[in-house]
C-alpha cells in the first residue's frame, strides 16, 4: 500500500511540469506585456518627434566638410563633396556664408524648400564646436579650437616630407632590431613621427636609436615658425610683457632654449615648459597671443565660415499619431495571441520533458524495492536522454557489482574452507588417536594457520584499500636497494625451482632512480610480483627485476618524473583473453583453484592497491608459452611526496610467505 502511495503523481502545483507551465506563462505575460508598451512608447514618440536624424552620419558628414575647409583656402570645388555626402546619407546637405548666400546645395528639386531658421552647424576650421569635436573622435584639448588638418604654411614639400619618411624608416627598423615594435604614422602637414606600439613609450630612451633627423624642424617649419612666433611677439609686445622663443610643437621658452619638433605642428599644449621666473599671468597671456597668432596665421590658408544645414530631401515632416481604440485592440489580440501559442509550447515541451523523468522515476523505485529494473528507453540524445543513458549504465553498474559482491563471499568461503578443513581434519584424527602430535603434525598444522593469516591479511590490506585508510609511511628509497633486498628474499625458493633470478643495476651512465615511497609496502608489492614469476617459470628459466627513469638508455616509454620497475620472466605466459583480468580479485586462470598452481588469488590485486596508492600506475604484457612482463610505474624524487594517496603513518609490516601474491601465468591473483 505505502508503495502503490510513492508512486502516485505529484499535484499538478508540486510537479516540475506545473511549475515550468506557471514560469513560462508568467514569463510570456511579462514579456508580452513589456514589449507592446515599448513599442507603444517607441514609436508613438519617433512619430510625433520627427525623429529622422542620424546623430552619426550628421557628425560624420560636418566633419567631412571640416577637413575640406581646413585644406582649401576657398569653398570652390565643393558641390562635388556635398552631392556625395548627400547620396550615402539620404539627407538634403546646404552649405550657405553666414549670410545665407549659398555656396553649395545638394537638393535635386527645381525649387526646394526653403531652409530652416536655424543652421544645423557653423563649418569653420579655426572655431570648431568642441562638442561635435569630441562626437567625431578627434584628440585634443576642448580649449584648441583649430581643426588639427589645418596646417597652412606647415605643409612639408614633396622633397621634405620624402626626407623625413625616410629617417623615420630607419628609426623604425633600428627599435624593430632592438625588439621594440614602432609604427611610422605620419601627420596632417606631412610629418612623420615614431609611435610606439604599447603602453610604455619611454623604452625607447634605453636604446641607441636615434630620433635627431626627426626632432628638428624642416626649411619650409622654421619660415613658418618664425612668422607665427613675430606674430606672437607682437601681440605680446602690445601687452607689454617679453617675448617668447615658440618650437615646433608651439611650447615656448624664453629665447634660449632651441627649437625641438617633438610634437606635429597641429597640437597646442596650453602649458608652457617656461623657467620658473615666468607666472602663471605671464603663461595665460602667451597661451592667449598664440592662439591669436596661429588664427591669423592660416586666416588665408582655410575656407571662411559655412552654414550648414541638415534636413529631409522634400522638407516633409511625419504626421503625429494616436494609439486609437483600433490599434489598441490589434495589440492586446497580439498579446493575447503570442501568450496562447507560448502556454501550447510550454504544455507540448513539459509534457515531452515530464514523460522520461516519470519513468526513470519508477526505475529508480523498482531498484530500491529489489525489483527486477528493464533499461529506461533512450529516444533522444538531450539532457534527459543522457540521464536515462547514465542511469542505465547506474544500474548495469550496480547489477556487476552485486554479482561481484556474490562471487566475492564465496571465493572467500572456499579461501577459507581448505585450510580449516585441514586443520579440522588434523586435530580430530588427533582427537581419534589416528595421528600423534609430533614435531611434524605440529609443522602441518602451523603452515596451514600461516595460510589462513595470509589470507585474512590480504582481505584485510585490500578493504584498507577500498576505505581509503591504507597508510603509508613515505620516506626517500634507492630502488636499486629495493630490488636487492626482494632479490635476496626469494632467492633461495628460485635455487629450489632451478630459476636463475637476478636484480639488473642501473645504465652506468644513468642515476640510480630515487622514489618518495613506503619501503615496506614498495617491497610488498614487488615480492608478490616476483613470487608469482618464480612459481610459474619452468626449471631453466629466467626471472630479472630492473628498474630505470626519465633520462635512462631504456625509458621511452617512461614520462618525466618516473620510475618504472619491470619484473620479466621467461615462463609459462598468460593469455591474450585472460590478461585484462590479472589484475581482478580472486581470479586466476587456472578455475580448480589448486594450492599447487597458486595462492589466494589476492595478491595481484594487492599490488594494484599499493602501486595506487603511492599514485603509479601497473600493466601487464604478456604472450602466451613465451613469458610475461609486470611494469609498475611510481613518481620519482621529491616531486613525488604528493603522489602517496591516503593518510601517512607507520605501515604495518608482516611476514611474507612462501605462497605470497597471485601467479605470473596459470594463477593470475
Amino acid at each position: 500500500m505505502r508503495r502503490e502511495q510513492r508512486r502516485t503523481r505529484l499535484p499538478l502545483r508540486k510537479s516540475l511540469f506545473g511549475r515550468l507551465l506557471a514560469a513560462s506563462a508568467l514569463v510570456a505575460a511579462c514579456s508580452v506585456a513589456a514589449t507592446a508598451w515599448l513599442a507603444v512608447q517607441t514609436t508613438t514618440g519617433a512619430i510625433k518627434q520627427e525623429q529622422g536624424q542620424n546623430l552619426t552620419a550628421d557628425a560624420r558628414i560636418h566633419n567631412t566638410l571640416l577637413g575640406y575647409a581646413a585644406g582649401h583656402p576657398t569653398w570652390d570645388g565643393v558641390d562635388s563633396t556635398v552631392r556625395d555626402l548627400a547620396r550615402q546619407s539620404g539627407r538634403r546637405i546646404t552649405l550657405t556664408t553666414q549670410q545665407r548666400h549659398p555656396l553649395a546645395d545638394s537638393a535635386s528639386l527645381p525649387s526646394p524648400p526653403a531652409l530652416p531658421p536655424q543652421a544645423s552647424a557653423i563649418v569653420d576650421p579655426l572655431s570648431v564646436d568642441t562638442a561635435l569635436s569630441r562626437t567625431t573622435g578627434r584628440a585634443g584639448a576642448a580649449a584648441d579650437r583649430v581643426d588639427p588638418r589645418a596646417v597652412g604654411p606647415f605643409r612639408l614639400p614633396a622633397a621634405e616630407r620624402a626626407a623625413l619618411q625616410r629617417a623615420a624608416e630607419r628609426s623604425a627598423a633600428c627599435l624593430s632590431r632592438v625588439g621594440i615594435a614602432a609604427d611610422v604614422v605620419r601627420g596632417p602637414s606631412g610629418r612623420p613621427r615614431i609611435e610606439i606600439v604599447g603602453n610604455d613609450p619611454d623604452r625607447v630612451q634605453n636604446t641607441r636609436c636615434t630620433t635627431d633627423e626627426l626632432d628638428s624642424p624642416t626649411a619650409t617649419e622654421e619660415k613658418a615658425l618664425d612668422a607665427l612666433n613675430k606674430l606672437a611677439d607682437a601681440c605680446l609686445k602690445r601687452q607689454g610683457r617679453p617675448g617668447v622663443q615658440l618650437n615646433l610643437d608651439l611650447s615656448w621658452g624664453d629665447g634660449s632654449a632651441p627649437k625641438a619638433a617633438a610634437q606635429p605642428a597641429t597640437v597646442i599644449p596650453l602649458a608652457s615648459p617656461a623657467p620658473s621666473t615666468r607666472t602663471g599671468e605671464d603663461d595665460r597671456a602667451t597661451a592667449s597671443c598664440v592662439d591669436t597668432a596661429r588664427r591669423e596665421q592660416l586666416s588665408s590658408y582655410v575656407a571662411s565660415p559655412a552654414l550648414l544645414f541638415i534636413g529631409d530631401e522634400g522638407g516633409a515632416t511625419v504626421p503625429g499619431f494616436d494609439l486609437s481604440p483600433t490599434n489598441t485592440a490589434k495589440i492586446a489580440g497580439t498579446a493575447a495571441l503570442v501568450l496562447a501559442l507560448t502556454v501550447g509550447a510550454t504544455v507540448l515541451a513539459g509534457s515531452r520533458l515530464v514523460r522520461p523523468l516519470h519513468a526513470l522515476t519508477g526505475a529508480a523505485q523498482r531498484m530500491r524495492d529489489g525489483e527486477d529494473s528493464a533499461p529506461v528507453l533512450v529516444s533522444d540524445d538531450n539532457e534527459i536522454g543522457r540521464l536515462a543513458a547514465a542511469f542505465n549504465d547506474m544500474a548495469d553498474h550496480r547489477a556487476r557489482l552485486e554479482a561481484q559482491r556474490k562471487d566475492m563471499v564465496s571465493d572467500v568461503a572456499h579461501e577459507l574452507r581448505t585450510p580449516l578443513s585441514n586443520i579440522r581434519g588434523w586435530l580430530e584424527a588427533a582427537q581419534d588417536g589416528l595421528a600423534e602430535p609430533d614435531p611434524a603434525f605440529i609443522a602441518s598444522l602451523h603452515t596451514e594457520a600461516v595460510q589462513l593469516q595470509h589470507i585474512i591479511d590480504d582481505l584485510q590490506d585490500l578493504a584498507a584499500a577500498d576505505a581509503g585508510a591504507l597508510r603509508l609511511h613515505p620516506e626517500p628509497v634507492r630502488i636499486e636497494d629495493v630490488l636487492a633486498q626482494v632479490a635476496a628474499a626469494h632467492q633461495a625458493r628460485a635455487e629450489t625451482a632451478g630459476v636463475a633470478l637476478s636484480a639488473l643495476p642501473a645504465a652506468a651512465d644513468a642515476p640510480s632512480p630515487v622514489l618518495w615511497a613506503d619501503p615496506v609496502r614498495l617491497r610488498q608489492a614487488i615480492g608478490n610480483l616476483v613470487s608469482n614469476a618464480v612459481r610459474h617459470t619452468p626449471s631453466g628459466g629466467q626471472v630479472t627485476v630492473r628498474a630505470y627513469g626519465a633520462g635512462a638508455p631504456a625509458d621511452e616509454a617512461a614520462a618525466d618524473g618516473e620510475v618504472v620497475v619491470e619484473v620479466a620472466d621467461t615462463g609459462s605466459g598468460i593469455s591474450a583473453e585472460n590478461l585484462p583480468h590479472v589484475f581482478d580479485r580472486f581470479w586466476r586462470a587456472e578455475k580448480s583453484r589448486s594450492r599447487r598452481t597458486g595462492g589466494s588469488g589476492l595478491g595481484l590485486a594487492i599490488v594494484r592497491k599499493l602501486v595506487e596508492a603511492h599514485g603509479g600506475s601497473v600493466g601487464a604484457v604478456s604472450v602466451e608459452g613465451q613469458g610475461s612482463v609486470f611494469t609498475l610505474r611510481l613518481p620519482a624524487g621529491p616531486a613525488g611526496q604528493a603522489g602517496p594517496q591516503g593518510p601517512t603513518g607507520p605501515a604495518k609490516s608482516r611476514p611474507q610467505p612462501a605462497g605470497d601474491g597471485a601467479p605470473n601465468g596459470a594463477d593470475q591473483a
